[in-house]
């Protein structure tokens, strides 16, 4: 599973509404090669669901990751930080062993 937190989901929203996204749009989590500590997250907007993607919801939002993906984000929850250390998206992996300094990339 994986879930959002009430701030992430507030933002998702205001985003949806800004970009005039239509009702069927979700969340797209993905994990890919590269980063400093080897693997790096992505996320984008979609309206797409494809053959293998593993679909969850969590307080009303859905999330959508291909199966690959599943296996390092399961209990993972994407989050949003609007502090002044730093402003963005952000996931809280309990799989990851490390992560880098900008927390955009992680290892297992």
């Amino acid at each position: 599973m994986i879930f959002i937190s009430e701030k992430a989901k507030e933002r998702v929203e205001k985003i949806i509404e800004k970009d005039g996204l239509s009702a069927d749009h979700f969340v797209r989590v993905s994990v890919t090669s590269g980063g400093c500590s080897g693997l790096s997250y992505d996320m984008s907007f979609d309206d797409a669901i494809k053959t293998g993607d593993e679909v969850f919801e969590d307080k009303g939002m859905k999330l959508v990751t291909d199966a690959k993906s599943m296996l390092y984000l399961i209990g993972t929850t994407l989050d949003f930080s609007d502090g002044l250390e730093g402003k963005g998206f952000y996931f809280n992996n309990p799989n990851a062993n490390r992560t880098c300094s900008c927390g955009e990339s992680f290892s297992l």
